[in-house]
C-alpha cells in the first residue's frame, strides 16, 4: 500500500518518540508543543470490585482490583484531561443497572472529569428496551454498548434482525451504539450499519487492528507473539466501514495489543494513520481505554504516542481529535 507524505512523517515523528526518550517522559508533550491542548477521554473504564462482579476478570490477573476515580486522577496528572465519557465495563447481566446507576451518581454529583456514560446493554435480550427507555430522559446516558460474542450459531448478533430492531431503537432514544468486536467481525459491522439508517454508531479501538501484524512491528523484531489478522483486509474493511458518514471511530485501544517488554509508537502508527485518513479529522476521537491500556503502556505514554504520530497534523485537526469531536459527538455543551 502507497504510503503518502503525511502518513510518512507521522511514522517518522512515532519512530523518534520511540527512540529518543523514555515512555513516560514529558519529552513527547514538549517536544511537540502539545501539554496545552484540553483533553476528552471518550473511554474511561472505573469499577469498584465491591459493588461490581467482573466475570471477565481472572483470580489473581494483572486487572483484577479496583479502579476508581482517584486511581484515574493520578493516572492522568498532568495531562490537561478536561472530561472523561465512562464506558462499561461488561458486568454480569443481573448488574448492568447498579453499573448504570453507580456511574450516573458519579455524573451527578461530579466526581473527577466523568461527565457522561456509555453503559451496558444485552440488545438481543427479551428486557432490552425496558432497559434501556429507563434512561431515555437522562442526560448522563450518552449510548450504549455490547461487546459482540463469538457466534454461537455461525451467524453473529449484528445480522439478526430483532438485535438490529433494539439498536436502532437507541437512535429513536437519542444515544450512540459502540461497535466492539474482532477484527475479522468488521463486515458484519457495517452490514449493521447499513440496516439501522437512523443510528450513530462509534467504532472502538481502531476496528481492533494488531498492532504486532503490522510493517514496522513486524520489522523492528518486537513481536512477543504470532500476529493476528490480516493487515491489508483491516485496511479494505475500515475505509468500507468509513464510508458510512454516521460512523466515528475512537483512536483507542491498540497499545494493549503492543508488545509489552519492546514496543514503540512506530508500531501504532499504521494503524492510527489509516483510521485518521478514512474518517477524516470531523470522525475521530481520542479515548484512553484505561486501564485496560495498562497491560502495556500507562495512559500517559499512550497520550504521548499518539501525540508523536499526529504531531505533523494541523493544529485544528489535532484538537479536533483529542477534544473538539467528542464535545461535539456526546453534545457535552
Amino acid at each position: 500500500m502507497a504510503v503518502n507524505r503525511r502518513q510518512f512523517i507521522g511514522a517518522a515523528g512515532a519512530a523518534v518518540w520511540a527512540f529518543s526518550g523514555q515512555p513516560g517522559s514529558a519529552w513527547a508533550a514538549e517536544a511537540t508543543g502539545h501539554s496545552a491542548l484540553p483533553i476528552i477521554d471518550t473511554h474511561q473504564h472505573l469499577w469498584d470490585l465491591t459493588r461490581l462482579k467482573l466475570p471477565w476478570l481472572e483470580p489473581g490477573g494483572e486487572l483484577t482490583r479496583s479502579y476508581v476515580t482517584d486511581d484515574y486522577l493520578r493516572a492522568t496528572e498532568g495531562l490537561n484531561v478536561e472530561r472523561a465519557v465512562y464506558m462499561e465495563v461488561a458486568a454480569a447481566s443481573d448488574q448492568l443497572v447498579d453499573e448504570a446507576e453507580y456511574v450516573i451518581d458519579l455524573c451527578r454529583r461530579k466526581v473527577g472529569p466523568t461527565v457522561a456514560a456509555v453503559i451496558g446493554g444485552r440488545p438481543a435480550e427479551d428486557g432490552f428496551r425496558a432497559y434501556i427507555t429507563r434512561y431515555k430522559d437522562s442526560p448522563y446516558v450518552k449510548g450504549v454498548r455490547h461487546i459482540l460474542p463469538a457466534p454461537a450459531d455461525g451467524k453473529s448478533l449484528y445480522l439478526q434482525k430483532d438485535y438490529q430492531a433494539n439498536i436502532q431503537l437507541l437512535g429513536e432514544l437519542g444515544m450512540s451504539f459502540d461497535l466492539c468486536m474482532p477484527a475479522e467481525r468488521l463486515p458484519d459491522a457495517i452490514k449493521l450499519v447499513d440496516a439501522c439508517p437512523d443510528m450513530r454508531f462509534i467504532l472502538d479501538h481502531c476496528g481492533n487492528a494488531d498492532p504486532q501484524a503490522f510493517e514496522p512491528a513486524r520489522r523492528a523484531g518486537r513481536t512477543s507473539r504470532p500476529p493476528q489478522g490480516d493487515p491489508e483486509q483491516w485496511r479494505r474493511d475500515i475505509a468500507e466501514l468509513a464510508r458510512r458518514d454516521r460512523v466515528v471511530c475512537k483512536i483507542s485501544g491498540i497499545v494493549a495489543r503492543a508488545n509489552k517488554e519492546n514496543w514503540a509508537a512506530e508500531d501504532l502508527a499504521p494503524i492510527v494513520n489509516h483510521c485518521l485518513e478514512v474518517f477524516g479529522p470531523d470522525r475521530v476521537m481520542f479515548a484512553s481505554d484505561w486501564p485496560v491500556c495498562t497491560r502495556v503502556a500507562s495512559l500517559r505514554q499512550w497520550v504521548e504516542a499518539l501525540q508523536s504520530i499526529v504531531a505533523e497534523r494541523s493544529e485544528e485537526e489535532r484538537r479536533k481529535l483529542f477534544h473538539d469531536n467528542a464535545k461535539r459527538v456526546y453534545a457535552l455543551g
